[in-house]
């Protein structure tokens, strides 16, 4: 790992990607499928999915990554299945606590959903209004964390 996923993440957002796929694409160079690909995948979940404002688009850019690691098990295991839904839980748990919510939503503290599905323009004074470069960077760090921990298991 190089220390830097949540830079990488950060920047991604900052440059103009949503943050779902601010998240997956800063681990890009550890999932085996293309950046197209990638970018693609996770492009409804910005937005809490598709600015729904419902689960956090960095929630969900790590499940997405964590499934793409780590979700390839026998579907009829349960055991191996709870194992990885455990992994999800307990990050997202992690975000949880240290912001208080799952919920774009809440998160933004919004007094109403957006009634158009149309994103906001991406401008100097969106990024400086939005504290969603803070939670990438927590989630991307966390994610990074977890990743060391279980390829350096001994």
């Amino acid at each position: 790992m190089n220390g830097n996923r949540a830079k990488i993440a950060v920047s991604l957002f900052e440059g103009g990607y949503n943050c779902s796929q601010a998240i997956v694409l800063a681990f890009k160079d550890l999932i085996n499928v293309d950046e197209k690909s990638l970018k693609a995948l996770s492009s409804s979940f910005g937005g809490g999915i598709s600015r729904l404002r419902e689960t956090c688009g960095c929630v969900s850019g790590m499940a997405i990554v964590f499934g793409l690691l780590y979700g390839d098990y026998d579907i009829l295991n349960v055991n191996e299945k709870g194992q990885h839904y455990e992994l999800v839980q307990q990050t997202a748990i992690k975000f949880k606590d240290k912001f208080g919510y799952l919920s774009c939503f809440e998160l933004l503290s919004l007094k109403e959903k957006p009634s158009s599905p149309i994103p906001n323009i991406r401008s100097e004074s969106y990024y400086k209004n939005r504290p969603c470069s803070k939670y990438i960077a927590y989630m991307a760090s966390i994610m990074e964390e977890i990743i060391y921990e279980r390829e350096n298991k001994s």
